[in-house]
């Protein structure tokens, strides 16, 4: 029904051996390099080597549209890739295509100007730096981000950014170092005029990473996500993005492509745990048979088929409408994805887990890791209930009766 692109399929067979030949073998080498670092923070050196061996293949920079910076590809035809990346913790980033970087980089290739291209966009699209993307704050709502209060004030040829932002991803990496970061401009604007984005280099003064935040325990090293105070930090006033209260509309332009991303990662996860899933079934014995004969596991098994290839479908579907009319157009597919994707992962892991028992818990699987990487994902982004009420919202809106100007108004 949606047909990958010649060109496409041959990047999708060179992507899928250089999964089996470098990096499955990896994922063990990769944990124990990791384990033996002086510091939670410094990417294992086999991480180096298999970036290096991506972009000698031409594996490099895929989701980007544009053929000379990127692979060139349309979502729909990055979206099957995407779910390949997905089934390993460790493959989007060698092939640089890991979050929170591609949305930035897609950002600063959309809305930055020639100058901070220059500077932050090209060592990132080398592969050479990391960066953060800096919005959540600790005191707030942030799921409505119009309740956003660090403040980006312009003094003279310079902003001043004053703020806490928690759950900045990727800021606890040692190469991280730049931040985007969402405030407010301007408080008296319209409601979706009020917020900026501004480019922070982390070693800005007044910059402050004050802790890591955990997932379920785990602190996601090297990335990490972090808390970080934002106290008189001055940056030239050429760092803001696009201009002064285009906040919301840089925010659209990153997360539509972001949320795609996110949900075939996704599908890869929950494929790789179904794997697993079957192949236990088949392994343990339990009562005189394998698990495999149990009426109930079988059940489970037939249940994660259909929701991994229903999120599938809807997915690639949202693919397809943002290639054909616009991620204006595909909002409500966007959104339909970022509630199912995650749910769906969550439940066809947890599924895993279960039939693995103890072990599926403990650090001999990747399936607890999973689990917590899926959970999240029903909160970055927007939780659940804001992209549902955004659904129901657009459903509802061609049967609403006619209103007067003054309820209009009101509203």
């Amino acid at each position: 029904m949606y047909e990958m692109s010649d060109k496409a399929k041959a990047i999708r067979e060179k992507l899928l051996a250089f999964m089996d030949a470098h990096v499955y073998p990896a994922e063990a080498v990769y944990k124990d390099q990791q384990a033996g670092m002086d510091s939670r923070w410094a990417v294992p050196p086999i991480m180096k080597e298999l970036k290096a061996k991506a972009r000698a293949d031409g594996l490099w920079n895929l989701f980007l549209h544009d053929e000379e910076l990127g692979a060139g590809l349309s979502n729909l035809d990055y979206a099957p890739l995407c779910e390949i990346m997905g089934r390993s913790p460790i493959a989007p980033e060698v092939f640089n295509c890991s979050a929170p970087d591609t949305g930035n980089m897609e950002t600063l290739y959309l809305f930055g100007s020639p100058e901070q291209k220059t500077e932050w966009l090209t060592p990132l699209l080398a592969g050479e730096i990391r960066s953060c993307f800096s919005m959540t704050e600790p005191d707030i709502a942030s799921s409505d981000a119009t309740n956003i209060r660090t403040e980006i004030r312009l003094d003279g040829n310079e902003y001043v950014i004053n703020g806490r932002k928690w759950w900045s991803s990727g800021a606890m990496d040692e190469r991280c170092k730049i931040a985007i970061v969402m405030g407010k401009s301007d408080p008296s604007a319209s409601k979706h005029k009020q917020q900026s984005m501004i480019l922070v280099p982390l070693d800005t003064p007044g910059v402050k990473v004050v802790r890591h935040t955990t997932v379920f325990g785990w602190d996601h090293a090297p990335s990490g996500h972090a808390e970080i105070h934002y106290e008189n930090v001055r940056v030239p006033a050429g760092n803001i993005l696009l201009g002064e209260g285009r906040g919301f509309e840089i925010a659209q332009g990153r997360l539509g492509p972001g949320r795609i991303h996110h949900c075939m990662r996704l599908i890869g996860l929950a494929e790789r745990a179904l794997e697993m899933t079957c192949t236990r079934a088949w392994e343990r014995s339990v009562f005189g048979q394998e698990l495999a004969k149990h009426g109930s596991l079988r059940q489970d098994i037939a249940r994660s088929r259909c929701e991994i290839d229903q999120a599938r479908l809807l997915t690639l579907h949202a693919a397809h409408m943002m290639d054909t009319v616009g991620n204006k157009e595909a909002r409500q597919q966007i959104a339909m994805i970022k509630v199912v994707a995650p749910e769906m992962a969550c439940k066809v892991i947890d599924r895993a887990i279960q039939v693995h028992g103890g072990a599926g818990v403990s650090q001999d699987t990747f399936l607890a890791h999973a689990y917590g990487k899926a959970r999240i994902l029903r909160l970055a982004d927007g939780p659940d209930e804001v992209h549902r009420e955004s659904i129901a919202r657009m459903e509802l809106k061609p049967y609403r009766p006619p209103i007067d100007d003054n309820q209009a108004a009101a509203e």
